[in-house]
């Protein structure tokens, strides 16, 4: 089900759950304009329907002594699809990579990893990924700082679009 087919009602509730999950139930239902009882039956057919993948709490990785973030860009030797199968998932099996994307172009993959610090991050690059099979090339490039790091959607502009093709 794409975005067009949930109603302005729907498209609310994931826009303020999107900016701020903890919120009750009560004030989601306040803040929709509608009672709280359909508003968390509206809440459990999104979570169902995979509109709501989980809640989670945003931490400050460098809080917690991760001081290192690193965006790798990976190319293979094989493309072939058992062969991406593979990388992505010795990717969902190392910890220090947060997030895995295959990409269109020159690059085949860049992953964005955490760690403590650069010797952690060096003895991963050189152990786990540059010697990983079927990686031919590994270019990473050190986070120096993010000056933006929003989660999910710009739903502004669902609804702009929405508005227009009404």
């Amino acid at each position: 089900m794409s975005g067009t087919r949930l109603d302005p009602i729907d498209r609310k509730i994931l826009a303020e759950l999107q900016a701020d999950g903890r919120m009750t139930n009560v004030e989601l239902a306040k803040r929709v304009g509608i009672s709280a009882p359909p508003c968390l039956r509206r809440v459990r057919t999104l979570e169902e329907s995979g509109f709501i993948r989980g809640y989670h709490a945003e931490v400050d990785s460098r809080e917690l002594g991760f001081e290192v973030q690193v965006f790798a860009s990976v190319g293979l030797v094989s493309q072939a699809e058992a062969d991406l199968v593979a990388f992505e998932s010795l990717c969902r099996e190392w910890p220090l990579v947060r997030e895995c994307h295959m990409l269109n172009g020159e690059v085949d993959f860049i992953l964005k990893c955490v760690a403590p610090d650069l010797s952690t991050f060096q003895t991963f690059l050189t152990g786990k990924l540059t010697s990983a099979e079927n990686v031919a090339s590994v270019k990473t490039s050190l986070v120096i700082r993010c000056a933006k790091d929003l989660p999910g959607v710009p739903f502004e502009i669902l609804e702009e679009r929405l508005a227009r093709n009404a």
